[in-house]
């Protein structure tokens, strides 16, 4: 399979080194870890030619035997070398069982800059405090952004608008590229979207229902961008024959969370400067696995350019809300230290109408935060009124 470089984590895994956490490489299945990993060792090698890296891949057959938490200590212990930095990389720790033993007992030796990924069953961000004693830090890896989609099929500036269409489709799963046949594409998503469910969810939390995940799954990715409840979402699916209840549905949703198959944009109330516990949206991870999962029933083109627009704000270090302003609603208040961006997204500004109707919550906002309306323009940026108008692809390109 092609690679290309991912320098956004490198630079945030370089960032970390010699830290005294342990290094978790979190994300949603086929995101790209295990490449990350093998990238990063590259990199030290490369910066620090007397470093020792003690990589361990427990998917291969010749560390069969460390799946054994006293055998992966012996053979760590063995590979130690003084008077150098030592770097412990292990891909898919989950495979050795007791492997948080072993983790646990290396990184209070601190001896080791250790660096870790594996099944989002074993390691979720909920788990990570009661797997390891020590301080731990993850670095969040998404699905291949739009930037990296054009990197690896070589994109050209006159195909941006045509490649960005068919990003929205695919998606960032990279694993699917390869495939020349869309129907390939999208049955490769779908099964790693079948294998977080059922290996990540249905197994970890012994589910009695596995039907009511995957109802309450499909029912998000037909509602992204809307506000949800979970009554209301338990009322519309025990609707369609699959009785549930608001406590189950509630449960559901956060392990769905938990696996980095969606993510909650919470609510903010610009007036106050508040954050409302009530009502949420839910963004998937990728859109391409509702085009996989869905196809193009009930699209709305508009919801899945907010899609992609979230999850790159995430990628980019922000913490994205959803904003409330009176009866009026921001798409995303996005935040980063002192920085703060109001944000509306649109599919087609070109008619007065619609144009108004995205560009009015924007005009209402008094401070003097950055405000930014983005679009599928097709046409170089330009201002109305203080608010920016940036074409969507080319916002995604910019770094």
């Amino acid at each position: 399979m092609k690679l290309i470089s991912r320098p956004h984590y490198i630079n945030q895994l370089t960032d970390v080194i010699n830290t005294p956490d342990i290094k978790i490489i979190t994300g949603i299945r086929r995101s790209g870890k295990s490449k990350l990993l093998n990238a990063f060792a590259s990199h030290i090698r490369q910066s620090n030619p007397t470093a020792n890296i003690i990589e361990i891949d427990l998917t291969k057959l010749r560390f069969e035997r460390l799946k054994e938490y006293h055998a992966l200590n012996e053979y760590v212990e063995q590979q130690y070398k003084e008077g150098v930095n030592n770097f412990l990389m292990i891909d898919e720790v989950q495979l050795c069982k007791g492997f948080e033993l072993t983790i646990n007992s290396l990184h209070s030796e601190e001896k080791y800059d250790i660096y870790l990924t594996g099944s989002n069953a074993f390691l979720l961000s909920s788990d990570l405090a009661t797997l390891f004693t020590g301080r731990h830090i993850e670095i969040h890896v998404f699905p291949f952004s739009f930037k990296e989609y054009c990197a690896y099929f070589e994109i050209t500036d006159e195909n941006i608008d045509r490649a960005f269409t068919d990003f929205i489709q695919i998606g960032g799963l990279s694993g699917a590229y390869p495939y020349a046949r869309k129907a390939d594409q999208e049955k490769y998503i779908r099964e790693v979207y079948e294998t977080i469910l059922i290996r990540d969810l249905i197994d970890k939390y012994r589910l009695g229902n596995p039907i009511t995940m995957k109802r309450i799954s499909q029912y998000l990715m037909d509602n992204i961008g809307n506000i949800s409840s979970s009554r209301n979402i338990s009322n519309a699916i025990t609707n369609t024959g699959t009785p549930t209840n608001h406590i189950t549905v509630s449960h559901y949703i956060n392990y769905l969370c938990n696996a980095f198959v969606f993510y909650e944009g919470k609510r903010y109330d610009i007036k106050g400067k508040n954050y409302l516990q009530s009502l949420s949206k839910y963004y998937l991870a990728d859109t391409g696995i509702r085009f996989a999962e869905l196809g193009k029933r009930n699209m709305d083109w508009g919801r899945m350019l907010e899609n992609i627009v979230f999850i790159e704000l995430l990628r980019r270090g922000y913490e994205v809300y959803v904003g409330k302003l009176y009866q009026k609603e921001i798409d995303f208040v996005a935040m980063k230290g002192s920085e703060k961006i109001y944000i509306q997204v649109s599919d087609d500004i070109s008619s007065e109408q619609t144009f108004s109707r995205e560009v009015e919550p924007l005009l209402q906002i008094r401070d003097a935060y950055p405000k930014l309306l983005l679009a599928r323009t097709r046409n170089e940026e330009s201002d109305f009124e203080g608010i920016r108008i940036v074409d969507i692809p080319k916002w995604l390109l910019r770094e």
